[in-house]
């Protein structure tokens, strides 16, 4: 999908999507599993990472 390293990194790595509302944000997989990081829309604090496109 995507031909170069550093569009695939600003893409993909540390971005994360509500499981509530589905809304994505930025943040380190270390602050997500500390539980540290909340929804700017829903409030949640449950998150899985960005799926990859086929």
């Amino acid at each position: 999908m995507v031909k170069f390293e550093e569009a695939h990194a600003r893409l993909f790595k540390n971005v994360f999507v509500c499981k509530r509302c589905k809304s994505k944000q930025k943040s380190t997989m270390q602050r997500v599993l500390q539980g540290k990081i909340l929804c700017k829309k829903c409030g949640g604090k449950a998150f899985r990472t960005l799926r990859k496109a086929k």
